[in-house]
């Protein structure tokens, strides 16, 4: 009998494939769940990864204008301090002083010019008034001169 428990029959041949079968279709079963749930859990990594990404450029992003703006204040500070170079105030406060001192300058200079005009301009005017009084005086002459010459003949 220990011989015949260790023969294969077909039955236990197909008993023994189908076992094989069930076996090997769970294991593909549970290898398709574990796939499935790595790709998932992958997924949801690269989403985090995404996420701190997108959140690393922005604080990036962030820290550079910072820098930027505390080493644009540091050198206006330093060339400041130095006088090596003019600053954008220093420039404003050298215009605005120039225009001051300019107006100042050229104040007598407007006025004189100004004067001159109206004083050329009265003359023109009186000059107007004088060549007006000596026509009216003249035609007033040959009027008398014509009525007088009139009253001889």
């Amino acid at each position: 009998m220990s011989n015949m428990g260790k023969k294969w029959t077909i039955e236990t041949y197909a008993l023994h494939n189908e076992t094989i079968r069930l076996l090997e279709e769970k294991f593909q079963t549970e290898r398709d769940r574990r796939y499935t749930e790595v790709n998932v859990e992958k997924e949801k990594a690269l989403k985090i990864k995404e996420t701190a990404d997108l959140t690393a450029l922005e604080l990036a992003r962030e820290s550079q204008v910072y820098k930027d703006e505390r080493n644009d204040a540091m050198r206006e500070q330093n060339l400041k301090e130095t006088g090596r170079y003019a600053t954008h105030s220093d420039v404003a406060d050298v215009v605005d002083a120039l225009g001051n001192k300019l107006s100042v300058i050229l104040k007598p200079l407007i006025e004189h010019v100004s004067n001159e005009q109206g004083q050329e301009k009265g003359s023109q005017i009186t000059t107007g008034k004088i060549f007006g009084i000596i026509t009216v005086f003249g035609i007033i002459i040959g009027v008398i001169f014509s009525i007088i010459t009139f009253l001889i003949k």
